[in-house]
């Protein structure tokens, strides 16, 4: 059974460390180009479709900015 994941990303906290980006094992996540309040490029979910709700890039996240939910496909 396979599962889609969909992240909320708050742009305005992310420091975009890139931390988050080494752990996902579908590259469904990059820095975006834009940056928020503060000056930083912020994460971004790029590949919507192969994101499998796996949550390593919330673990691995060094200041909770990343929230993953996950549903049957």
């Amino acid at each position: 059974m396979a599962f889609k994941g969909a992240l909320i990303i708050d742009t305005e906290k992310c420091k975009g460390c890139g931390v988050c980006i080494t752990g996902c094992p579908n590259e469904c996540i990059a820095l975006s180009k834009h940056v928020n309040a503060k000056g930083y490029n912020y994460l971004e979910q790029v590949k919507e479709e192969s994101c499998i709700g796996c949550a390593n890039c919330a673990v691995i996240c060094p200041d909770g900015v990343i929230e993953v939910y996950r549903a049957k496909e």
